[in-house]
């Protein structure tokens, strides 16, 4: 699995930091930064290329600027899936500076109908153009998270930004993520000192670029960690959030679901899942394989003990190929030598008969014997006759069968005596 991250570059905004209005949505020959990831954690590949250079990836995450995206935090209405967007839309709109049909509004996870909840809000038309530029390119789009998000405790990073006005020189800025929501603050003058609550930069977690890093810990007198933009990229990209909703929801079918589930189910996100359903599917099987020895173990001691017990009790059997069988085959050889009648003999089994026999029947006319089965006669014998002679004979471990006007008694598998 490798997964792909591409920071949508801001869009173009004019001295006062407005968007231009007849900026294009994609500039020709646009390039993206982008950072190449093998599970969302390890830094593989980094750079800057047009989209259909852009490398290739099992999934693909489009990043946006922190200046591209707004958060408002509203009491999420009540209303069906179909219809949310618009009910967002008339509880937002006193707040938001666009058309509310040019504005794209997204859920934060986790939001309940009737509860505070967070909406990010972008520009639709822009973002729609940026996807379809990076799908063109053979590069499709799983989810589209910000680079910052409301937090707490509360994070603020450092970056460089182009000096304002006319200024060419280049400046400090920073992302100042918190609880009430995301705000982006220029370092110059007293304002960020003066809209940054008491105890802030003492309990809040500051990181830098590289560039930044030096100036962030002279203005917050305390070391700051460093943190790349791809390295922040990777840390966006790890999170839960996916701004890709409403009418930019990728319309996935079929196959394209249950690649897209895959995916899901590989990202890093998933890996405590995926160790633990392996651990448990190792477990399982090391059980298994130790009770299936176990079973062979016993298996094989009983045979051992019926070898044993045959060789003890007639030492003239020296080959035991079916110690069962041939222990049977020696007890009747006994008992032959004996006089004396076995289970399967014809007296037995005529015994066995007769005390079965339907006291308002005559003698049996006719009976065959054959190897351990007595066929009787039952000519003129009703079904219930018929019955009640099995229902006699079925407890003592005797088998009848009842075909072409005869009975044949025979012993039951397993069975015996009683």
């Amino acid at each position: 699995m490798s997964i792909l991250v591409v920071q949508l570059p801001e869009r173009v905004r004019l001295g006062g930091g407005e968007p231009a209005a007849d900026a294009p949505m994609v500039r020709p020959g646009q390039e993206y930064d982008y950072v190449l990831s093998p599970d969302g954690l390890e830094l593989k590949a980094q750079g800057t290329a047009p989209a259909a250079l852009l490398p290739k990836a099992s999934t693909v995450i489009v990043l946006l600027a922190d200046a591209d995206v707004s958060w408002h935090r509203v009491t999420l209405p009540k209303a069906p899936a179909g219809r949310l967007r618009e009910a967002l839309v008339g509880v937002l709109e006193e707040h938001l500076l666009d058309d509310p049909e040019q504005v794209h509004l997204a859920l934060a996870p986790q939001a309940t109908a009737g509860q505070p909840s967070w909406i990010a809000a972008t520009h639709r038309e822009w973002l729609r153009a940026q996807i379809q530029a990076l799908e063109k390119a053979g590069l499709p789009v799983e989810r589209v998270v910000p680079s910052s998000w409301p937090d707490h405790p509360p994070i603020g990073h450092f970056f460089e930004v182009a000096g304002a006005g006319g200024d060419a020189g280049i400046g400090l800025a920073v992302c100042w993520a918190h609880a009430d929501g995301v705000a982006l603050l220029r370092m110059a003058g007293s304002l960020p000192r003066a809209l940054l609550p008491s105890g802030a930069l003492q309990s809040a977690r500051w990181t830098a670029t590289p560039g930044a890093a030096a100036g962030a810990q002279q203005w917050l007198g305390a070391p700051v960690t460093v943190m790349s933009p791809a390295q922040r990229a990777l840390q966006a990209a790890r999170s839960t959030l996916n701004l890709r909703q409403f009418d930019l929801t990728p319309k996935t079918r079929g196959a394209k679901v249950l690649r897209n589930a895959w995916r899901r189910l590989l990202s890093p996100a998933w890996r405590p899942a995926r160790l633990a359903v392996l651990s448990l599917v190792v477990i399982q099987v090391a059980g298994l394989n130790l009770w299936a020895w176990q079973q062979r173990q016993a298996v094989q001691e009983k045979r051992q003990a019926l070898v044993s017990t045959l060789q003890a009790s007639f030492p003239q059997v020296r080959a035991v190929l079916d110690a069962p069988l041939q222990m049977q085959r020696e007890v009747d050889l006994l008992r032959a030598a004996a006089g004396r009648t076995g289970e399967s003999d014809f007296e037995t089994l005529l015994q066995a008969a007769a005390a079965a026999w339907p006291a308002d029947r005559p003698p049996v006319d006719t009976l065959r014997f054959e190897a351990g089965r007595l066929s009787l006669s039952t000519a003129g014998w009703n079904p219930v006759q018929i019955e009640q002679f099995r229902t006699q004979l079925t407890p003592s471990g005797w088998n009848v069968e009842a075909a072409d006007g005869r009975l044949t008694v025979s012993r039951a598998s397993g069975g015996s005596p009683s």
